[in-house]
């Protein structure tokens, strides 16, 4: 058995993480009589481990609350996982698009920004530079 601080050590993650984990239900102690502090098996530390695997995934914690609700239920979550992977691999695909057009936008800011002065508020401007700046209309990916 482990308390909280030493699961999260063995596991990689904050202390605080663990006791998210478990205020969601997402991880199970038992209470030591003696002190009342939390104290998790090895069955925490698999799932432990399963849910930093899923969250590299990109799934999120209601995703792994519902698969580990189908564990414990006997039935096979991986027909829903598989499902949900599928839903967010293009919507990832376009956050990545989303973001190569963004970096090109702030590449050329920081090209053009060389050269300009830098500016004191005045009461009326915040930052010179943003707010002078022309947004260019640029296609990273013109095939899209």
């Amino acid at each position: 058995m482990k308390t909280v601080s030493q699961l999260a050590k063995t596991a990689q993650v904050s202390a605080e993480t663990v006791r998210y984990y478990s205020r969601l239900g997402l991880l199970e102690a038992q209470r030591d009589p003696h002190n009342g502090y939390q104290l998790f098996d090895q069955d925490a530390l698999q799932r432990l481990a399963f849910i930093s695997q899923s969250r590299s995934l990109g799934f999120s914690l209601k995703d792994i609350q519902s698969i580990l609700q189908h564990t414990t239920k006997g039935d096979s979550p991986c027909p829903m996982v598989r499902d949900m992977l599928r839903q967010r691999v293009p919507l990832v695909a376009e956050k990545i698009r989303f973001l190569e057009k963004q970096m090109a936008r702030m590449q050329v800011a920081l090209e053009q920004w060389q050269t300009m002065p830098d500016g004191v508020p005045d009461g009326h401007h915040i930052c010179h530079l943003i707010e002078d700046w022309n947004t260019p209309t640029m296609e990273v990916n013109s095939h899209d």
